[in-house]
């Protein structure tokens, strides 16, 4: 009963969370803060950062799988929370980032251009479907409802980590038409 009650209990901030982040994202990328008077140097050192954290955080969850697999359930719980982490701060970031500088447009042809669209608005998409995914399998892990857990994460984990390694591809690819 108790583990229900878990579940729950955290069932209207998986909702509230799993909204607010994208809108709240959607509406930060419009917000330049140069536009409110506030000067601002844009952040440009910010995006090798924010991709080495979804690099970081691509080898956090296959680290976390491996863990679990082999039966060391706290190290993979470790390493789940510091993937979380990770993810949160690339969000601080890319929003901070977005919010000093103009949008950088990728400057490819031809087959490269589509590739990179492919990547980018699927990295895009399951980016914001990736939210209430892995705050759903981390609150059964909570709730010690490991079966559901185990269920949901076979989900979750290969579209986290396309989200991490595409994070990777999308500044590799672009990082070269930057504004410096």
């Amino acid at each position: 009963m108790e583990n229900n009650n878990i579940e729950k209990k955290y069932r209207i901030w998986i909702i509230i969370l799993s909204i607010a982040i994208p809108l709240v994202v959607a509406l930060l990328f419009r917000v330049k803060l140069k536009n409110f008077g506030i000067d601002v140097k844009p952040l440009s050192f910010l995006p090798p950062i924010y991709a080495t954290i979804n690099g970081i955080t691509a080898a956090l969850l296959v680290w976390a799988v491996m863990a679990v697999k082999k039966g060391n359930r706290l190290l993979h719980e470790r390493l789940m929370k510091l993937a979380i982490a990770c993810s949160v701060a690339f969000l601080g970031m890319y929003v901070a980032y977005h919010m000093t500088a103009e949008a950088t447009s990728y400057g490819g042809t031809g087959l490269m251009k589509v590739i990179y669209l492919f990547i980018l608005i699927t990295h895009i998409i399951l980016s914001i479907a990736i939210i209430p995914l892995v705050l759903i399998t981390y609150v059964k892990a909570l709730a010690e409802r490991f079966d559901k857990h185990k269920k949901i994460a076979k989900i979750t984990f290969p579209l986290w980590l396309y989200v991490a390694v595409t994070g990777v591809i999308v500044y590799l690819m672009i990082s070269q038409y930057y504004v410096s």
